[in-house]
């Protein structure tokens, strides 16, 4: 049984043409390398930290930790075998699992964020920068725990390859029931569950702004305001978009073996290969939404003390 992670696509095959597809892979990691360390440069270039300093700062620390996998991935996809030993194994397997959880936790967060800033805008204002701090703690906690079982569980293991030739793998050591098992529980843990979480809360954003705008209280100046919530909502799209096909091709050897064992091996190894690109490119999308997130939130809070400042002076115009 192959193991859930990204490497699942070079250590059973070769990248499939080669060299442009390892540039292309590359060119993405570089990419998203460059725009989440921007994204770092932009957080941390803010006078005040804002509420959403704490979760756009973690979230593109784990962009970043699972881009550090794109090398070893590129090599062993061009040398078709593993050449970074038991520890290279854990280690990427695990930070795979690992940021994965990180990110859908952290966006989990944010989202209840903006639900309680448009709910309940007074309590949240006064939740201080340590508590943010903690529950992101929390978050990547959680996503070791879960990760945990894969680090320990794997091996790399020798197989004689078609050309006659020994190459080394990384594979799961359990037995096939507890890594199906497993796997559909991280399915749960970073799909399912936060999904449900995450489609609760948008219901009840998306009530809240539909309520305010049929009793005219929203307005342009809460343009910035809605922008935030439309750039979350997007970030959290594109998670879904890039990994979810990553998942159902995890699972469907699990559940349907049959339709696995009918397809060709090109097949498989083009498959493999896109949902890597997918999931790779997530972290390239995401430095994108992160900086708009970051100044569309600067402009709503800009606003909010614009008009702050003005109130006095109309209260006093108004006598």
């Amino acid at each position: 049984m192959d193991p859930p992670s990204n490497l699942s696509s070079p250590s059973n095959g070769s990248l499939p043409g080669g060299l442009p597809e390892a540039a292309g892979l590359s060119l993405l990691g570089a990419a998203g390398a460059a725009g989440n360390l921007y994204t770092l440069a932009v957080a941390r270039a803010g006078a005040v930290p804002s509420p959403l300093h704490v979760h756009v700062v973690h979230l593109a620390l784990a962009d970043l930790l699972y881009l550090a996998g794109v090398p070893l991935v590129v090599h062993n996809g061009l040398a078709r075998d593993w050449c970074f030993g038991e520890a290279g194994c854990r280690a990427l397997l695990g930070l795979d699992l690992l940021t994965m959880h990180a990110s859908i936790f952290l966006l989990t967060l944010l989202s209840t964020e903006r639900c309680r800033a448009v709910r309940r805008p007074f309590r949240a204002a006064r939740r201080s920068p340590a508590r943010r701090r903690a529950l992101a703690a929390a978050a990547w906690a959680a996503a070791f725990a879960l990760a945990l079982p894969m680090m320990l569980m794997v091996q790399q293991e020798e197989r004689a390859a078609g050309d006659g030739r020994v190459r080394r793998l990384c594979v799961p050591t359990w037995h096939e029931a507890q890594y199906k098992t497993y796997l559909t529980v991280l399915f749960g843990t970073s799909m399912v569950g936060p999904g449900l979480a995450l489609g609760y809360l948008y219901g009840r954003l998306a009530r809240a702004y539909w309520r305010s705008q049929t009793r005219g209280v929203l307005g342009p100046r809460r343009e910035p305001k809605q922008r935030v919530f439309l750039l979350v909502f997007l970030i959290v799209v594109a998670f879904w978009a890039c990994f979810l096909p990553f998942w159902l091709w995890q699972l469907v050897p699990l559940y349907s073996p049959g339709t696995a064992a009918r397809l060709p091996v090109a097949t498989e190894i083009y498959i493999n290969h896109l949902v890597t690109c997918l999931t790779y490119s997530n972290s390239c999308i995401n430095p994108f939404l992160y900086t708009l997130l970051t100044r569309s939130y600067r402009d709503y809070r800009r606003a909010r003390r614009a008009r702050r400042g003005a109130a006095p002076w109309a209260q006093g115009a108004g006598r």
